[in-house]
């Protein structure tokens, strides 16, 4: 809630703030500065004594009517050169002053005023002007009265802001937990939003979407299990026929010929198995929704994806690097145990003599580093290698088989559990691929 209501604060202060200039510009213009209006009525007595008083003298008593006041009056009456007063007051007063009427400087409780226009009241009384100080006037009085007045009116309109916006969030936060259980998964989860709510359309749309996700979903089960069982039958089936057609050509003249027809044609029905598998495992992590995220101990989680590994050949060494406190990770330990096995897998088949296995810690992420002194791969192809079915040129596969899968695969695991993978050159030669995951 404090978010947006900070997000209807700040423009609603700088509203206020904006209508305060606009009409204090728009009152002046119209009505002259309304600061300087009340000053005016502030000193209105002293102004008053200046021109129905010492101003009604006679000629010969007007100097004589100003000392009288001056001996009673708490205010500070002084006669000053023209120019002085000039260099005084603003540029804006000038004229005014110059045309012999009143000018307040409020700021400094004062006003100028000249004694006349040609010189009447005495020998150079056209070149004097009477600059009264210490008026009572109260600057700043004013601008507290329009401060309070605009931070009433503001609070006026924030209080109505305030409750529609905790009615507002409260209801965003219930639609955004709706579709966090929706990312996580959940599916089934619906926005019960009132009908009444300003996000009510919003919430529809999202439970209509959810529906039809969790439609789709699971025909996509229902479908992968059909192709699955639909696809493995024949595939079954032609396993079954070609031991058949072993069995009976070993009785056959040309046994041999017939024995590596056979052989051929297993090697290309275990090779479209292995492609049918691989093709159902990838369909399988895109439709499944929510991991089954235990704990895990990082040791343990390393040794475990050293087991059920293919023998390594002899000439490679497998060097492990662990370097991690007593963190825990949270992860779904067969998807995770299976994405690190195949990175291991491709440094058994690229590397020349060395792998490294590196798992440590950064901060907040968890970070698995596969390392070999293979051939490496170019910069160019490191995007592109993620994509299923794409595969490199023969100079690093070397007729190790595969598909161009098992790395798709593995990025979809790591985003699977919140994480990023990227491919770099390692120090010792070949190809690195680099895990973060969140602790």
């Amino acid at each position: 809630m404090n978010r947006l209501f900070l997000r209807f604060l700040i423009p609603v202060l700088l509203s206020i703030a904006f209508s305060t200039v606009l009409v204090y510009a728009a009152i002046t213009w119209m009505f002259g500065d309304p600061i300087e209006k009340n000053a005016e009525r502030q000193a209105a007595p002293q102004i008053f004594l200046i021109e129905q008083y010492i101003d009604k003298a006679a000629t010969d008593e007007w100097l004589a009517r100003l000392n009288k006041v001056r001996e009673v009056s708490q205010v500070h009456f002084e006669l000053i050169p023209l120019a002085q007063a000039l260099e005084k007051v603003d540029r804006g007063q000038i004229k005014k002053l110059q045309n012999g009427r009143v000018v307040i400087d409020a700021a400094n409780r004062a006003l100028f005023r000249r004694v006349d226009l040609d010189g009447e009241r005495y020998i150079g009384s056209d070149e004097d002007v009477l600059y009264v100080q210490n008026l009572p006037i109260d600057y700043w009085f004013n601008i507290q009265l329009e401060i309070v007045r605009f931070v009433i009116v503001a609070f006026v309109l924030l209080i109505p802001i305030a409750f529609w916006s905790r009615a507002h969030w409260r209801d965003i936060q219930a639609l955004s937990q709706v579709t966090t259980a929706i990312g996580e998964g959940e599916l089934s989860v619906r926005a019960d939003t009132s009908s009444k709510a300003s996000i009510y359309p919003l919430a529809q749309q999202i439970n209509q979407m959810a529906g039809r996700i969790e439609q789709l979903i699971n025909s996509q089960k229902n479908l992968l299990h059909s192709v699955s069982h639909e696809i493995r039958t024949p595939i079954a089936r032609l396993e079954f026929a070609l031991e058949i057609l072993q069995d009976s050509a070993e009785m056959h003249s040309e046994r041999e010929k017939h024995r590596l027809r056979i052989q051929a044609m297993q090697s290309d029905l275990g090779e479209l198995n292995t492609l049918v598998s691989e093709l159902l495992n990838m369909a399988k992590l895109d439709a499944q929704g929510q991991l089954n995220k235990i704990p895990l101990d990082p040791k343990e989680l390393m040794d475990s994806c050293l087991q059920h590994l293919p023998p390594m050949p002899d000439n490679i060494d497998l060097q492990q690097v662990f370097n991690v406190n007593s963190a825990q990770i949270h992860a779904d330990q067969r998807l995770l145990i299976r994405a690190i096995q195949n990175l291991l897998k491709n440094a058994f088949k690229y590397a020349e003599r060395k792998i490294r296995f590196t798992m440590l810690q950064r901060s907040n992420v968890f970070v698995i580093l596969i390392e070999d002194d293979g051939a490496g791969i170019p910069e160019a192809d490191r995007e592109k290698i993620f994509e299923p079915f794409y595969r490199l040129d023969r100079s690093r596969d070397r007729a190790t088989g595969g598909f161009g899968l098992g790395l798709s695969i593995v990025k979809q695991i790591v985003i699977l559990h919140g994480g990023s993978i990227t491919i770099a050159q390692s120090e010792i030669g070949g190809a690195q691929f680099e895990i973060l995951l969140p602790i």
